[in-house]
């Protein structure tokens, strides 16, 4: 008896363990429009070519820096011209800077 009731409260500890955590996964996953450009090349930030995409919030100047093979594969179209853009993925904060690992990018129609 005393090891199906510790069973039980360990399977319902985790249970609230995921329930809790779950939603912050969740809110990770962001859609951004705004103008793709290179972090090197238009924004001068970076010493190599990278995507960036700078976006309006609450007044000010937002960019976020785009990582992953998606990404680097979709670099043709913004080093030379900045394009407008709407990108999807994970965003995170990294030394004061938002980084997002690009699931999908694409121009803004």
């Amino acid at each position: 008896m005393k090891k199906i009731t510790s069973l039980l409260i360990v399977g319902a500890v985790a249970l609230l363990m995921l329930a809790l955590t779950t939603p912050t996964f969740a809110r990770e996953v962001e859609t951004i429009t705004g103008m793709g450009k290179c972090a090197k090349c238009a924004l001068h930030e970076t010493d190599k070519c990278q995507n960036a995409v700078e976006v309006e919030k609450d007044g000010k100047t937002v960019t976020y820096y785009l990582t992953g093979k998606v990404s680097k594969d979709f670099h043709e179209n913004l080093c030379k011209t900045p394009q407008k853009v709407t990108v999807t993925g994970n965003v995170k904060e990294k030394d004061g800077k938002m980084m997002m690992a690009v699931k999908t990018i694409e121009l803004a129609k």
